[in-house]
């Protein structure tokens, strides 16, 4: 089998592909992360990863700790690159905050967001870097949030 490789220009993703001709139309990616990713898939395909990889990663692992490696992956893909910086007091950084009740968990859904400073009540691999993708994470992702709360 021969590989051609192709070099899909930055801002587009691969729109259609026609067998019998070859030819490869592409079209441009949403600008906004949030019009991009709606679903872990989503997640996995902005950061490049074969998903049956990440599900061999996996496989063992307990429900949380395969939720932890989940947003971890969600908040760095949501972030665009953007990493907290802990030297810095004035750089606000924001994780989702939910709402459990009950103890199995029962009506565990995203509240708001948090905003931390330089004192910090969230690991730093889980921060936003706004409070708009922090609330959209607890909103969107509030299955996986769950497992890694309560599994």
């Amino acid at each position: 089998m021969k590989k051609l490789k192709i070099k899909i220009p930055e801002g587009y993703k691969v729109e259609k592909f026609d067998q019998e001709t070859g030819e490869v139309s592409f079209c441009e990616k949403p600008k906004k992360v949030t019009d991009r990713i709606k679903t872990f898939d989503d997640v996995l395909k902005e950061l490049d990863i074969d998903a049956a990889k990440f599900l061999m990663q996996c496989d063992g692992l307990s429900t949380d700790e395969v939720a932890y490696r989940k947003v971890k992956l969600i908040v760095q893909a949501l972030n665009e690159g953007w990493t907290p910086d802990w030297t810095d007091g004035q750089w606000n950084k924001y994780y989702p905050w939910f709402e459990m009740g009950g103890s199995s968990g029962s009506g565990f859904a995203c509240d708001d967001y948090v905003n931390w400073d330089s004192v910090s009540a969230c690991g730093s691999r889980l921060c936003f870097k706004s409070g708009e993708l922090a609330k959209y994470a607890g909103k969107q992702f509030t299955d996986i949030y769950k497992d890694f709360f309560t599994a």
